[in-house]
């Protein structure tokens, strides 16, 4: 069964998970409830060109996307271990959470998982401070996101 090209829908109440991050520490959406707005970025594999020109890309203009007010979260169904290589090779400042076991549980509980590939779709999913979808595109696994979109629609928050 392959996923649309759709996830969640603005207006959703977002799916609650926690996740390791790259140095093995736990990251959970609730724990940013009232006090940050997220920016859950799913991307499909870790070392890959289109995912690694994303995510440099807000590395280079991390203030637009992670502030007092705005978190950003990386999640691929890589293992912990890739996570941290690839954040470490990198440079990324931000958490790059591993969706690695359960494999994919939570790319599915965003309705965003390829099961014929094994790996998320390109989602981006801005959720506000009580846990609301505000904003939300799914790509294909090959097409890169406009940053500036999503930059938009963090300004309008």
């Amino acid at each position: 069964m392959s996923t649309s090209l759709t996830g969640l829908s603005v207006g959703s109440i977002a799916p609650e998970f926690e996740l390791n991050d790259q140095h093995g520490a736990k990251v959970s959406l609730s724990s940013f409830k009232g006090s940050k707005n997220v920016v859950v970025l799913f991307i499909p594999f870790a070392f890959t060109g289109t995912c690694t020109g994303e995510l440099c890309a807000i590395r280079d203009d991390l203030s637009a996307f992670q502030n007092d007010d705005v978190q950003v979260l990386a999640i691929s169904c890589d293992s912990q271990f890739t996570q941290k290589m690839f954040a470490e090779k990198e440079g990324y400042k931000f958490p790059v959470l591993a969706d690695f076991w359960p494999h994919g549980a939570v790319a599915k509980a965003f309705q965003i998982f390829n099961e014929d590939r094994g790996c998320a779709m390109r989602g981006t999913f801005i959720i506000d401070k009580s846990g609301v979808i505000r904003w939300a595109v799914v790509n294909g696994l090959g097409d890169a996101r406009n940053n500036g979109d999503y930059k938009a629609a963090i300004a309008a928050l």
